[in-house]
């Protein structure tokens, strides 16, 4: 058994930012990431990092901007939280070392981003996540923190009470890529999560094939909510053979989007009449999607993205890594010719219940970063928002975790203070086949049977480790059956099918049903390969529970919420109902049963109370 004072699971922008804050408290820390760290996902953010750094702009400004964005649906805590403490950390990432672009002043560079009412996206060309990531790397190096790099975190060690609120985290589970190894990791303080997002539950995404979501679905099945779901944001420039992410940097310098007739569509058909082309992402996906369903998309597909009139110099100096891409992914020069974009999914709003400290309902279990929801981004985040949420909410947790006193939370967790059951008519049963919040083996969750939280921290962990050895082993001793691959594929093909930036009743309940016999297939799942040492079939297999459990929760979250409000359009609904739902979506996991429940957003800020208005662009 390895022990730390916090473990951190995940080793990305967020991953970083808490193992630095943790060490600065004066904590042993150490990171658990299944990629080395300047591997991770982080690295292919490109546009900026969203601060109020100029005269004539203001933390307050930065996050009415936020909260218009996430169409009234983040808490003003988390809101106002992020653009107060984003300022300091982004002149921290400069004094570590980070080479933003400068203006000819001397200044670091800012540029207009959608949604934004002024030019504070702070960037490094169109590389920014890269150069965070190493900028932090190096810090981690600097000061000798512990990083166990290839080394997949398959499960919580939490205890048993039956109430969440009343449970501990005393550490994690994870095996070793190389040598096959399975160890048990106790943290004495506080864990960590920082896994990124779900894109794999998609089969058109811009996210890489390492994001299937692990922190939230062990976190889920350990028993802490998880929170509006449904919200998945689609950016609306990926290329359109791969999802890569073309930088949303490129319509801030003044790109322009075409359709097929050689349209400004986003102006000449009304999407967003005073932005165009910087309007949220939301609003342009649906546009982009709505020209090529109207028959205006080229090859019935894409539109095309035009930086050419910004000029050859222009480009090279801020937007050069994107004409590698478009050159290596779709053989176009983007100095010459238009890039072919649609809309691909990009992030995930919804994520793992916090508050605004990173802490969970479950005492001494923390989360930052996309695997998260404070709730920050509400039901739409805008562009340059992601990246000071991981520097922000990293640092905060790392602290938290480590013991600082960050006073009382204003956003409460778990079951707490005001919520209300909700109901959703399914045409299936959602959850495990068997229902059975006893079979750890499938399940992988927090604990094989209840002991009424009698047992020690160190009989938790080892517990918890005889609990995976013993799901490993029934994998592993398997002969035949289906392989995962079929199931994930299956499962991606339905959702991008289904619950995508257009969505319908009947769509969303076939998916439920595709969800249901994938769910079926998993019971039967066994690994082809039966070795002990790189064996990558085994971590997907375990990887596609967890696709599973947060395709489920996206589809039922969009289900139960009949209103279109930010990322969430409902063909059934169209308008935003504020007497209903100015409210989120939680799920929680009841004997193998995903449970819903509503709580209400919170919109009084530490001076002022944000409206509801029209939220246009």
């Amino acid at each position: 058994m390895y022990e730390h004072d916090v473990i951190v699971v995940g080793g990305g922008g967020a991953g970083l930012r808490a193992a630095i804050a943790a060490q600065e408290e004066g904590a042993d820390v150490a990171i658990v990431s299944k990629l080395h760290p300047v591997r991770s996902h982080t690295g292919a953010a490109e546009g900026g990092i969203n601060a109020a750094l100029r005269d004539g702009d203001s933390w307050e400004k930065h996050a009415y901007d936020t909260m218009k964005g996430s169409d009234y649906l983040g808490d003003a805590p988390a809101i106002e939280t992020l653009c107060q403490d984003s300022p300091d950390e982004v002149v921290q990432l400069e004094h570590w070392g980070l080479a933003f672009s400068r203006d000819e002043d001397g200044r670091m560079s800012q540029r207009p981003f959608g949604g934004m009412s002024f030019p504070r996206t702070t960037y490094a060309g169109a590389e920014t996540g890269h150069q965070l990531l190493h900028t932090m790397y190096e810090q981690l190096v600097k000061r000798g923190i512990q990083v166990y790099d290839e080394w997949y975190v398959s499960r919580l060690a939490v205890s048993d009470e039956e109430d969440p609120a009343d449970r501990t985290c005393h550490g994690v589970v994870a095996y070793d890529i190389q040598s096959g190894e399975l160890s048990a990791f106790r943290a004495r303080k506080g864990v960590v999560l920082a896994t990124g997002g779900p894109g794999q539950v998609f089969d058109h995404t811009t996210n890489a094939v390492s994001n299937t979501g692990d922190g939230v679905a062990m976190a889920y099945r350990a028993g802490v909510p998880m929170e509006d779901m449904e919200f998945i944001q689609f950016h609306p420039t990926s290329l359109p053979s791969t999802g890569v992410l073309i930088s949303e940097g490129v319509r801030g310098e003044g790109g322009i989007l075409y359709n097929s007739e050689g349209e400004r569509f986003m102006f000449e058909y009304g999407y967003a009449s005073n932005d165009g082309e910087l309007a949220s992402r939301d609003v342009v996906s649906r546009a982009e999607l709505s020209e090529v369903n109207a028959g205006r998309g080229i090859e019935d597909e894409y539109v095309h993205l035009d930086m050419r009139h910004l000029g050859e110099e222009r480009i090279l100096d801020r937007l050069e890594n994107i004409l590698h891409l478009a050159k290596d992914f779709e053989g176009v020069n983007g100095l010459e010719e238009p890039m072919p974009v649609k809309p691909g999914q990009h992030y995930a709003m919804g994520g793992i219940e916090t508050d605004e400290n990173g802490e969970t309902c479950i005492s001494g279990l923390y989360a930052a970063g996309e695997c998260a929801c404070a709730s920050v981004h509400g039901s739409n985040r805008l562009g340059g928002n992601a990246l000071p949420e991981l520097i922000v909410f990293g640092k905060r947790a790392g602290h938290h975790a480590a013991g600082r006193d960050l006073g009382k939370a204003k956003i409460q967790t778990g079951k707490r203070g005001e919520w209300e059951v909700g109901e959703v008519d399914t045409p299936v049963e959602p959850g495990d086949v068997s229902a059975s919040g006893e079979d750890v083996v499938a399940d992988g969750g927090a604990a094989a049977s209840s002991s009424g939280g009698s047992l020690s921290p160190e009989e938790y962990v080892d517990r918890a480790l005889d609990a995976e050895r013993a799901r490993v082993e029934s994998l592993l001793n398997k002969e035949e059956g289906v392989q995962h691959a079929e199931i994930r594929a299956e499962v991606q093909k339905s959702m991008t099918r289904n619950v995508n930036v257009f969505r319908e009743e009947e769509g969303l309940k076939q998916a439920l049903r595709d969800l249901r016999e994938a769910r079926e297939k998993y019971e039967d799942v066994y690994v082809a390969d039966k070795s002990r040492t790189f064996n990558t079939d085994l971590m997907q297999t375990i990887e596609t529970r967890n696709i599973l459990d947060l395709a489920e929760a996206i589809t039922l979250g969009a289900l139960a919420r009949d209103e279109f409000r930010g990322a969430h359009w409902r063909k059934e609904n169209q308008e935003r109902r504020d007497d209903v739902w100015l409210k989120h979506t939680m799920l929680s996991w009841n004997d193998g049963r995903p449970e819903l429940w509503y709580r209400p957003v919170i919109l009084e800020g530490e001076e002022k109370t944000y409206e509801p208005k029209v939220r246009s662009y």
